[in-house]
């Protein structure tokens, strides 16, 4: 197995910023087919289906509820809060590890593309139509606007790592 790549040292990455569901569907339909046809070039640890999985479970979170272990401790709270601008902003930073999590991330089991691709789809149709009513554990209430932001820069930082060469 190849050493772990230190994703907050990678250069190489894609300069991504959705502005829509509309346009993360366009993107993961050209990695899907970049790696269909073998062309599918990555520069961080997740296979494209893993990744996919991972941006769509975080979507889901504040329908379905987040896991007990995902409270984070009174001064994460304070923190994410002060942090939460940049957040939203699109700006998230990549390699950050939960500690104590294995992996430093929850939901993030392999899976094929298509399996991911599927979920993401299904869990940004609903983020369109629905606000989430669960808050989220760092950053407490978001309006709607917030949570499709939120999520669409999460996906930017992650398929980062994927190019459709």
């Amino acid at each position: 197995m190849p050493e772990p790549i230190d994703t907050r040292k990678v250069n190489d990455r894609r300069q991504l910023r959705f502005e829509s569901a509309a346009e993360l569907d366009r993107d993961i339909a050209s990695l899907l087919e970049a790696e269909r046809n073998g062309a599918l070039r990555r520069t961080g640890n997740w296979e494209l289906g893993q990744a996919l999985g991972h941006i769509a479970a975080w979507a889901s979170y504040p329908y379905e509820g987040y896991l007990p272990e995902m409270r984070p401790p009174w001064f994460v709270r304070m923190i994410g809060r002060l942090m939460k601008k940049r957040m939203l902003s699109g700006d998230m930073p990549a390699g950050f590890r939960i500690p104590k999590v294995e992996g430093g991330t929850w939901a993030i089991e392999r899976m094929s593309s298509d399996e991911g691709a599927e979920r993401c789809r299904v869990a940004f149709e609903r983020l369109e139509r629905e606000t989430p009513a669960i808050p989220n554990p760092i950053f407490g209430p978001l309006t709607h606007d917030e949570w499709k932001r939120m999520n669409l820069g999460h996906a930017a930082l992650h398929l980062s790592f994927f190019h459709p060469d």
